[in-house]
């Protein structure tokens, strides 16, 4: 289950947004991905995948952790890493690492 979002490393380019199939995130004020619907995450794991920037954190279990909950660092954007795409790329680097979102019409938003 999605359960967190590193605003400090996010660069608010939506790519989670945009690869979650059930519509999990809102765009925050800032532009900051906010997770508005944890309840709705399946745990795919595509949101922390296509992150360029290793800001997302999804746990394997299927219940939200508690509120004091902190992954460890090691943990935080490496299913990237186990899929073969390599860590992520930091804010200002020219290049993402891993492949892009498919083009097209996004998936439709469940309401």
């Amino acid at each position: 289950m999605i359960e967190l979002v590193l605003a400090d490393a996010c660069i608010a380019c939506d790519k989670c947004v945009l690869a979650c199939p059930t519509n999990v995130f809102d765009q925050g004020t800032d532009g900051i991905p906010v997770i508005a619907r944890q309840s709705d995450c399946q745990t795919c794991f595509m949101c922390e995948a296509y992150c360029p920037t290793d800001a997302l954190y999804v746990s394997p279990d299927s219940a939200p952790a508690d509120e004091s909950f902190s992954p460890p660092e090691h943990l935080v954007g490496s299913y990237r890493e186990r899929l073969g795409w390599g860590k992520g790329r930091r804010p200002g680097s020219l290049v993402a690492v891993g492949p892009e979102i498919p083009h097209g019409d996004p998936p439709p938003r469940v309401r």
